[in-house]
């Protein structure tokens, strides 16, 4: 099951010739949840591989108009491209309803089921194979990050241990992989502790959203495989971060080590930073840093399978993999 990070929106604030503002969509397996769909979202979704597919769950993490004001033009291009049955939901912190009674005059009405769902720090959505959760962040009594927490998976199945107690291949390991005893032909149980190894761990993705470093960030964010967190300014700016309950890369390093996270993704980077500078700054404290550009991905796959990357430019379209868009810095690893 793959899993990953698109970077749509990697900007604070205003979209500049190089970065749009704040979208990330992640993927895992065949869905599609997108978190934050600031000014231009449904273009840079156009513009990459992944295209504007229409999209069933959307995820607000606070109410400033560089976090939301790119969804009204998506609902509305939902609808002219005839979306009609598909049903939509959108998350968000306490106010989202009234956010939409707002903007209803601007959205007009729409042909398929909309739903608005309100959600407060320790919500859960519970999944078939993972759970999403909403936590508390230090930007405003409005405001969350969101977790994306796996389960469990069963252990490696050991074939010589099923084969030496005379389990048949096919249906019935099946049964003992899923975690359910079995009865052989001659009535003997066989149980799944038998055959399978250790539960090995799921991923764990954790999106703080616009946050000054916190320790709810860090409670939520342990273990994490990887951590997206903001880091709209660098030291020379930590008064004006403070002020304005942002975090500074140094900020975000000390959260993810704190965390013991194993990748930190900087992000919402203000115009004033090409990236690099910030990359370097949070290294001083924590070495597994990237500070991705628009259209860059980040893979995570399973533990076992490696470590968490930077793939730079993975969901822009190869022919237009030199346009500059990405802008320059050096930002990557």
């Amino acid at each position: 099951m793959d899993l990953d990070v698109v970077f749509l929106g990697t900007s604070a604030s205003m979209p500049t010739a190089q970065r749009a503002p704040a979208a990330l969509l992640v993927r895992r397996g065949g869905e599609r949840l997108l978190f934050d769909c600031a000014e231009g979202t449904q273009r840079q979704l156009q513009r990459s591989t992944v295209g504007l597919v229409d999209l069933e769950e959307i995820f607000l993490t606070h109410f400033h108009a560089d976090h939301f004001l790119g969804l009204p033009g998506m609902l509305k291009t939902f609808a002219l491209r005839g979306r009609a049955e598909l049903p939509l939901t959108v998350y968000g912190p306490s106010g989202i309803k009234n956010l939409f009674a707002a903007l209803r005059p601007f959205i007009g009405r729409l042909p398929y089921p909309l739903t608005l769902v309100e959600l407060a720090p320790g919500d859960r959505l519970e999944r078939t194979e993972y759970v999403l959760e909403a936590f508390a962040v230090e930007h405003g009594a409005e405001a969350l990050g969101y977790g994306l927490v796996e389960h469990e998976r069963p252990g490696r199945f050991d074939v010589a241990a099923a084969d030496a107690l005379g389990v048949p291949p096919g249906r019935e390991r099946g049964i003992l992989q899923a975690g359910e005893p079995l009865t052989l032909a001659d009535g003997t149980v066989v149980t799944p502790d038998e055959v399978l190894g250790p539960a090995r761990p799921g991923r764990k993705l954790v999106l703080s959203g616009d946050t000054a470093p916190s320790p709810h960030v860090v409670q939520a964010a342990h273990g994490a495989d990887v951590l997206v967190h903001e880091a709209t300014f660098g030291k020379d700016e930590r008064e004006r971060a403070e002020e304005t309950l942002h975090a500074t890369a140094a900020d975000a390093a000390e959260v993810a080590k704190l965390a013991g996270v194993r990748l930190l993704a900087l992000t919402h980077v203000s115009t004033r930073y090409f990236g690099g500078e910030l990359r370097d700054e949070a290294r001083e404290i924590f070495p597994d840093v990237v500070v991705p550009r628009d259209f860059d991905v980040v893979e995570i796959p399973f533990p076992e399978r490696g470590d968490p990357r930077l793939v730079k430019a993975g969901a822009r379209p190869v022919s237009s993999a030199g346009d500059g868009a990405n802008g320059a810095g050096g930002s990557g690893r």
